[in-house]
């Protein structure tokens, strides 16, 4: 039934159409529609069932189409509101940061320095326990090399001592002499 009306209303339309077409066309014909207030009349009812014919056929889908997009222009107002927001506060932390850059930067420079201080502080104390070393090493170098000059004079004195003697003995000894010591010095080796 409902096919029927809008079919009806359809004919109707083209109806109307097609006579408002013929009319204008052959002008000396249609005396009536020479008339202005008509002509408008006809051209309003025109307009009129057109869009109830596009109204009943595709308003749904108009409505749908245009809630459909106000409710996603509606979404990505609070969408960018929302950016907005966190943009606005990440603007404030890093105003934040820039205010407080040259107190970092002030701080940043107490630290390296302090840790340069300890560093060096470090290697000055190494550095004079490896000195402390070094003196000490050469102290007992110089008197071990001392200790052992010495002991060459000494050896070398016990045998410029026991050359001289010798060459004393040879010139004082005679022969004889020299066998009475032999034999005394050998019986007290022995007996010992």
């Amino acid at each position: 039934m409902k096919h029927l009306k809008v079919g009806l209303a359809t004919a109707f339309m083209l109806l109307l159409l097609t006579g408002t077409a013929f009319a204008a066309a052959h002008g000396a014909d249609a005396p009536l529609l020479e008339r202005p207030e008509i002509n408008i009349i006809f051209r309003i009812a025109t307009l009129g069932i057109v869009l109830f014919i596009i109204w009943h056929y595709a308003g749904k889908s108009i409505k749908a189409f245009f809630a459909g997009r106000s409710k996603s222009i509606a979404d990505e107002i609070s969408g960018m509101q929302a950016r907005k927001e966190a943009a606005t506060a990440q603007l404030a932390e890093v105003e934040k940061r820039i205010a407080n850059l040259e107190a970092e930067r002030q701080a940043i420079l107490a630290e390296y320095r302090a840790q340069g201080e300890a560093l060096k502080a470090t290697i000055l104390e190494k550095a004079e326990k490896s000195a402390a070393q070094i003196t000490s090493q050469a102290k007992r170098s110089a008197e071990n090399e001392i200790n052992q000059a010495l002991e060459r004079m000494r050896a070398e004195m016990a045998d410029l001592i026991v050359d001289a003697t010798e060459k004393l003995l040879k010139e004082r000894l005679s022969a004889q002499e020299h066998e009475k010591l032999i034999d005394k010095y050998l019986t007290k080796v022995v007996l010992n």
